[in-house]
């Protein structure tokens, strides 16, 4: 079976299709400035032969046709024509409390996803549009939502409530949703096999270490709690986003700078964290090379993710009552093996012992972990589409 596995943003669309049998991807691509001048499919073989298709892409279906074609193509396609696609996969960022595991897409399905739109407004909208489009473009094809929110699903009243009037949760779904699920739940599960431990046996902290942030706690493969909360916004300090602050701030700075509601959501989300303490980037990369050079406010931002990150290790592991394995994941935490050793620093009464030699390592999956620690230390390179494309695997045969 192959499966095609779409992430459709506002005016993006990343695109996968991976052969179930090797679990490999023979083929992806980012389309660029959908409905935007400039508009640009960028098409890679599973060799890594680059292919650059330039045409107006009003909206996604225009998009998803252009998708095909490159996938079909004689000259660089991945297939030889559509029938081989047997089923596609659709990253969805909220599924609300409907939604606990992935499900195959019927009208039902899709009325709950436009009903979710106002709680993520800016990500339902374009998930939705892609599936619409696939359905139009490939019409009878199984397709599958495998929602970001979905894993954390299994977390207790006490851990997504907030102290708010009770109401306003029953009313408004205000509660917390937690995120980046998909690459928490493929992670803990490649923990289990690189342990060599049974998935439901083992205390996880799963550290998704990128632009966006996150931290999970997870027993027996099931999340118990998360960081980021109602919205993405929620938890670490970020690139650009300003994490868990005291909530007072944000109408002191309204009334400070005259911000209305959409320009202080703007700048809570574009304008904050990494970026707005360094003054330099919101990429990690640059702040790291700024802060070598002896930049104070590159340090401080470093200084201040990294101190988000261990203590919300120390939390969780209070909630888990103990922890096997920390993982690192995502581009910071796959790639910056220093700021891994820095958060791991202090560590020690949890069982964690780095090794520095074994620590310096880029986007492998390896135990870093000195041979006598309890705790061990996981690097292991997330996956989210290969997850997407299991989970939509594993549906369409239960359903044929």
């Amino acid at each position: 079976m192959k499966i095609l596995v779409i992430n459709c943003g506002s005016s993006s669309l990343k695109y996968q299709v991976i052969d179930m049998a090797t679990k490999n991807a023979i083929g992806k691509g980012l389309v660029d400035r959908i409905g935007l001048q400039g508009s640009v499919l960028t098409h890679r073989t599973g060799s890594g032969e680059k292919h650059v298709i330039r045409s107006e892409i009003p909206n996604h279906t225009m998009a998803i046709k252009l998708v095909l074609e490159a996938l079909i193509s004689p000259e660089y396609g991945a297939i030889k024509d559509l029938t081989q696609i047997s089923g596609i996969g659709h990253r969805v960022v909220h599924g609300g409390e409907r939604f606990s595991k992935s499900v195959v897409i019927d009208e039902a399905v899709m009325k709950a996803l436009k009903d979710c739109i106002e709680l993520a407004p800016l990500h339902n909208p374009p998930n939705i549009a892609g599936i619409k489009a696939c359905q139009k473009m490939m019409p009878g094809v199984p397709q599958v939502a495998v929602f970001d929110t979905a894993f954390h699903q299994s977390m207790r009243p006490d851990s997504y409530i907030y102290g708010l009037p009770y109401e306003y949760y029953k009313k408004y779904g205000i509660r917390k949703y937690g995120f980046h699920g998909t690459s928490h739940k493929y992670v803990s599960q490649r923990a289990a096999i690189l342990l060599k431990k049974p998935l439901k046996e083992l205390k996880i902290i799963s550290c998704h270490l990128g632009n966006g942030a996150s931290i999970a706690a997870i027993r027996g493969g099931r999340s118990i709690e998360t960081s980021m909360g109602f919205t993405p916004l929620d938890g670490l300090m970020m690139g650009t986003r300003s994490g868990a602050l005291d909530p007072a701030i944000v109408t002191y700075i309204m009334c400070r700078e005259g911000f209305n509601v959409d320009q202080m959501n703007d700048f809570l989300n574009t304008k904050c964290g990494a970026l707005g303490v360094s003054g330099i980037s919101s990429d990690f990369r640059d702040i790291e090379v700024a802060a070598e050079q002896g930049h104070a406010r590159a340090r401080l931002a470093l200084d201040i993710f990294e101190h988000d990150v261990r203590q919300y290790i120390g939390a969780y592991a209070a909630v888990l009552g103990g922890v096997d394995a920390i993982i690192f994941t995502a581009g910071v935490g796959e790639n910056a093996a220093s700021m891994r050793e820095t958060i791991c620093k202090n560590l020690d009464y949890l069982g964690v012992s780095l090794d520095r030699e074994k620590n310096k390592v880029r986007s492998e999956e390896v135990d870093v972990s000195k041979p006598h620690a309890r705790c061990r230390v996981l690097v292991i390179p997330t996956n989210e589409e290969l997850m997407i494309a299991l989970d939509t695997n594993e549906l369409i045969r239960e359903n044929e």
